[in-house]
């Protein structure tokens, strides 16, 4: 983990391997290498930790002119980020060059067999055993007497060692292989890590997701699970683990370059902060019947009377996409009156709870990548649930093996840290709450209500981003704090969550989100004059029940912020800072008050210096459990 680029073509692959790299950056790193194999017939790797430019002008040093190549940009897993754990990693000939994302569970029963064959490590990763495992077993193949084995060509035999490799691995891999004595073809493989190849006229990519290959490839190919694929300049052979030679799936690159340029903003996150409107809009757009006052979906798979039979919704998720999951549930059980629960992926795969007949589960992911939602996914799934997926990026591995699902259609989200598209899966969960509503007691009136009020929702947005001068004023009086207290009830408990994570995510300061109701029974004891606490209490049948928590907060000396409604008047003499949004129905209001929260964690992160759309630490994609 975390990014993959290859190239085998006819161009000089530093550039595309640079480029590529920078291009995954947005999913988190702490170091990053190159390796290509050199006129002279050896392969070339240089590798650092921090950051790609540092990697570039090391590259710059020793030029190459080669046409073949491999990228990585790691986040740490096994063993810390320096130079000699970056990838790529070489078997002790320097034959075989690999570039790896993903978990070997076996490698230290695996290191130790090839230690005692007399191979030497130099790097304290999982990875590098698959380096020396390929070069074996290529020996063992290329030493078996022709009257054992069939006639194969040399390409066959790289194939067939990469393949008798990967039986003996157990975890997950997205992984590209180089061969020194042959600088023409490149091996790679995916098991629970995405990989995609771009296909070209006399040249082909591989990457780990699609952003690397725009302006380069406008046909792709996503590898599943078990596949393995051999690449030359011309060719492209797709061969599955027990099925052999298999067609691949071509289809367009849906994806234009524009769609990951800054646009003028210092940061993609504030780029993508300001996009919400517009990916809102693009997540309702032809989802919602006038005519039968619901909302539509193309890519359920399951028919009205097969949906109307379920008893109850299981939503699993991580992170921001199980605070969007919390907002999923109260706004499904309070239009649709269907029991919900939420429950984290990395618990629900191990957790084996007691789940009746009438269950449908939806995981719901940015990436589609997530290790933990999908090892849930799988286990519903095995136990015979009906699965969905709520996800952004098409063609991923759990869009793929869901039984059916909604796509978010927010467009690329660079920032690590999500935003719109938590916003956008909190509105295909409205969609999904109407949907069901529908389907059960809600009226047409009801129906028709909602969907004015979801229609709506893009321009009260577009208001709520007004407040930005006013945000960065505010995050100037509270950045030197080291602690903040996210407070919200009802709909707007997974708001003060999700405010929280924002603020720890990009300016690593701590802040915890509770029910604020839940403050007297201990978080209470943290309130002092260094310690700010955010109220989130737009209008609502729990408007005066937030007010006596602000109030205990203020007879104890705590500042306040407060997001209020806009025509809110009574905060102003209590709190110390005062955050308008528009007025929306209750269970809108999380996708509304969210938007200045993101500004204010994203100007505290900004005056506070830190690196805001690659913050320490986080991957954007997390393929690993």
């Amino acid at each position: 983990m975390c990014g993959i680029v290859g190239y085998v073509g006819y161009r000089n692959a530093q550039e595309f391997l640079l480029e590529g790299l920078r291009r995954l950056e947005y999913r988190g790193y702490d170091s990053a290498g190159i390796g290509t194999i050199t006129p002279a017939g050896h392969i070339a790797v240089a590798k650092t930790p921090g950051r790609i430019e540092v990697l570039a002008k090391e590259v710059t040093q020793f030029p190459t002119t080669s046409a073949i190549g491999i990228g990585h940009t790691r986040w740490a897993t096994h063993g810390p980020a320096t130079q000699v754990n970056a990838h790529p990693h070489l078997d002790d000939s320097q034959s075989v060059a690999i570039v790896h994302n993903g978990v070997i569970e076996n490698f230290r029963a695996l290191k130790d067999e090839l230690e005692s064959r007399g191979h030497t490590f130099t790097s304290a990763t999982d990875s590098e055993v698959v380096a020396h495992l390929i070069h074996d077993c290529r020996l063992e193949l290329e030493q078996e007497p022709s009257s054992a084995r069939e006639p194969r060509s040399a390409h066959d035999t790289l194939l067939a060692a990469v393949l008798k490799a990967l039986t003996q691995l157990r975890g997950t891999y997205g992984l590209v292989v180089l061969f020194r004595d042959h600088p023409d073809v490149m091996v790679a493989a995916r098991l629970g890590s995405p990989l995609v190849i771009g296909l070209g006229q006399g040249e082909h990519y591989v990457a780990s997701d699609p952003s690397p290959l725009v302006g380069y490839a406008d046909k792709i190919v996503y590898l599943a699970d078990h596949q393995v694929a051999l690449l030359t300049a011309k060719s492209v052979r797709v061969t599955h683990r027990e099925q052999g030679v298999v067609q691949p799936h071509i289809q367009a690159l849906d994806m234009e370059s524009g769609e990951s340029e800054l646009d003028g903003f210092p940061h993609y996150m504030l780029k993508e902060i300001f996009e919400q409107p517009e990916a809102l809009e693009n997540t309702m757009r032809g989802r919602l019947s006038d005519e039968d006052a619901t909302a539509v979906f193309g890519g359920l798979n399951l028919a009205p009377h097969e949906l109307h039979r379920i008893n109850r919704i299981i939503l699993t998720a991580c992170g921001t996409s199980w605070h969007s999951s919390l907002v999923g549930e109260y706004t499904i059980e309070h239009l649709a009156r269907l029991p919900v629960e939420v429950e984290y992926a990395s618990e629900l795969r191990y957790r084996n709870p007691p789940v009746d007949h009438g269950a449908l589960l939806f995981a719901i992911t940015q990436s589609g990548e997530t290790a933990d939602t999908l090892a849930a996914l799988r286990e519903m799934k095995r136990k015979g649930h009906p699965t969905l997926a709520i996800c952004n990026v098409v063609g991923s591995t759990i869009a793929q093996e869901a039984n059916g699902g909604i796509y978010l259609h927010a467009g690329p989200e660079i920032g690590v840290a999500s935003t719109k598209a938590y916003t956008c899966q909190c509105l295909a969960l409205t969609l999904l709450a109407l949907y069901f509503g529908r389907l059960h007691h809600l009226s047409y009136t009801a129906g028709r209500e909602v969907i004015d009020a979801i229609r709506a929702l893009p321009e009260r947005v577009r208001d709520a981003l007004q407040a930005n001068d006013q945000v960065r004023q505010i995050a100037g009086k509270y950045c030197h704090f080291s602690n903040f207290l996210y407070l919200g009830r009802q709909f707007n408990f997974p708001t003060a969550l999700e405010g929280a994570l924002k603020l720890k995510e990009i300016s690593y300061i701590h802040a915890e989100g509770y029910p604020a109701a839940e403050m007297k029974h201990g978080p209470i004891a943290l309130v002092d004059k260094d310690t700010p606490s955010v109220f989130i209490m737009p209008h609502g049948f729990v408007y005066d029940k937030v007010m006596a928590n602000l109030e205990e907060v203020k007879a104890r000396g705590g500042p306040v912020i407060a997001i209020v409604a806009q025509e809110d008047r009574h905060v102003e003499s209590l709190a110390d800072d005062v955050i308008r949004i528009p007025h929306v129905e209750d269970y809108l209001q999380p996708l509304v008050a969210i938007i200045p929260l993101q500004l204010l964690a994203y100007h505290i992160a900004v005056l506070r210096g830190c690196d805001v759309d690659k913050p320490r630490n986080l991957a954007k994609s997390v393929t690993v459990e």
